[in-house]
C-alpha cells in the first residue's frame, strides 16, 4: 500500500490533486492510504515552497500544480 500526502491549503488545485490521485488509485486497483494536509507547518516541514505537493512513502515526488495522470499512473506503478 502507497502512503500518499497531498499537501495544500486546501485550494481548488489540490482538491483536484487529491481527485485525480483517487481515480488513477481506482481504475489501477492499487491501495492507497491518502491524506490531506493543510496544516502550513506540516506542509513546510516537507521543504516545499508551492502546492500542491505531493509526497509518497516519505518522499516529495511533485510540488506545484495539478500533476497528470500519466505521472500519477507512473508513481502508483513504481
Amino acid at each position: 500500500m502507497k502512503d500518499i500526502k497531498v499537501l495544500g491549503t486546501g485550494c481548488a488545485k489540490c482538491k483536484s490533486t487529491v481527485a485525480i490521485i483517487e481515480q488513477v488509485a481506482s481504475a489501477k486497483g492499487v491501495p492507497v492510504k491518502l491524506e490531506k494536509i493543510e496544516d502550513m507547518q506540516q506542509i513546510v516541514s516537507y521543504g516545499v515552497m508551492s502546492t500542491p505537493s505531493v509526497v509518497i512513502d516519505g518522499k516529495v515526488v511533485h510540488s506545484g500544480g495539478i500533476p497528470s495522470r500519466d505521472k500519477v499512473e507512473q508513481w502508483l506503478s513504481a
